[in-house]
């Protein structure tokens, strides 16, 4: 201890091992104001920022279990994992990425499917994890997805899904790709069978999610300021040497263009889609039992068919009713 800190009285002398440090994780800064919020208060918002109204990015599981009744959801699925077919490499070999990716996420590919309540209306709900390689669409993401949508039709359940994507996955080459036309034609099958399927498009949702199931849902739902389209704002603006207008792509400007049809806030998400899940499914016809026919062929044979019975036989009414009485009397001859 030095002479001046024998000096200073002891009620204000401080030790330089007693400072008090703030734990890691309990303050966070929102990207689109710079305010500091605390942590847990976030996550009771819902990761939307009470001072700007900027939706923070969730992950594919947290999604779902803010979405879905608490200790209802039950995934599907969830053994399936991606395989390193074609031993893709660029700057690293496909099955590190895989490897390295399911370490860093604790999941195995980048869609979520469970099969949960909403507000107790049972449904199938999917989300994209978008730390999963940009949430980009693979071999495993559209079995998924299919997974889900067969329960629907199994069960006559509705299906939600809430995509985050980059795209389809270069390392799977066309096995990638076939995945739009995969999940495009099992939501015609939900469509055939009369069952809503409702797409919510977060931030961002490009690429082939957007070119397939993220654009056709029964109804389009967005978050605020999502960047939804095909291809990115600067490949657009490279590919036609113009200046977009301003906010293009974001879920505010396919509102005004038509291109969706509700934006809806993260903390409102709930009762929206179950309010809109119980009018879609108010209007479906009650389904059809097993052994029953909704059409019926007739009898070839009309000795075989059946009786229509004394309440149902044709009634020619009175003016047809012949008498048995009534005599035809010749006409009379004219007079010469």
């Amino acid at each position: 201890m030095s002479w001046f800190q024998k000096l200073m009285p002891g009620r204000i002398r401080t030790e330089g091992g007693s400072s008090r440090k703030v734990p890691d994780g309990l303050w966070t800064k929102c990207k689109a104001c710079d305010a500091v919020l605390y942590q847990p208060e976030l996550e009771r918002n819902l990761q939307v920022c009470p001072k700007c109204n900027h939706h923070m990015a969730l992950s594919g599981r947290a999604r779902l279990q803010t979405f879905l009744d608490a200790d209802s959801g039950v995934e599907l699925g969830a053994a399936l994992a991606p395989v390193d077919v074609l031993r893709f490499r660029d700057t690293r070999k496909y099955r590190e990425r895989l490897v390295s990716t399911q370490k860093a996420t604790g999941e195995k590919d980048a869609l979520v499917v469970m099969r949960g309540r909403l507000l107790d209306l049972e449904l199938v709900a999917c989300a994209f994890d978008f730390r999963f390689m940009a949430g980009s669409m693979g071999s495993v993401v559209g079995e998924r997805f299919i997974t889900g949508v067969n329960a629907c039709l199994e069960h006559e359940l509705p299906l939600v899904c809430f995509s985050a994507s980059g795209g389809a996955r270069m390392q799977e080459g066309l096995f990638s790709l076939l995945q739009m036309s995969k999940t495009a034609a099992g939501l015609a099958r939900m469509a055939e069978a009369r069952l809503p399927y409702i797409s919510v498009l977060t931030h961002p949702t490009t690429g082939g999610v957007s070119a397939s199931l993220g654009m056709l849902g029964d109804v389009n739902l967005a978050e605020p300021n999502a960047l939804i389209g095909f291809a990115g704002p600067r490949v657009i603006e490279q590919t036609v040497r113009e200046k977009l207008p301003d906010g293009f792509q974001r879920s505010e400007f396919l509102l005004a263009k038509g291109a969706i049809d509700q934006i809806v806030d993260r903390r409102d998400l709930r009762q929206r889609v179950h309010r809109l899940l119980s009018l879609l499914l108010g209007g479906r016809p009650p389904p059809v039992r097993e052994g029953e026919l909704l059409d019926p062929d007739p009898p070839s044979d009309p000795e075989q068919a059946p009786d229509p019975g004394p309440d149902l036989q044709p009634d020619p009414g009175p003016d047809l009713q012949p008498d048995p009485q009534a005599e035809i009397e010749p006409a009379a001859p004219e007079p010469q």
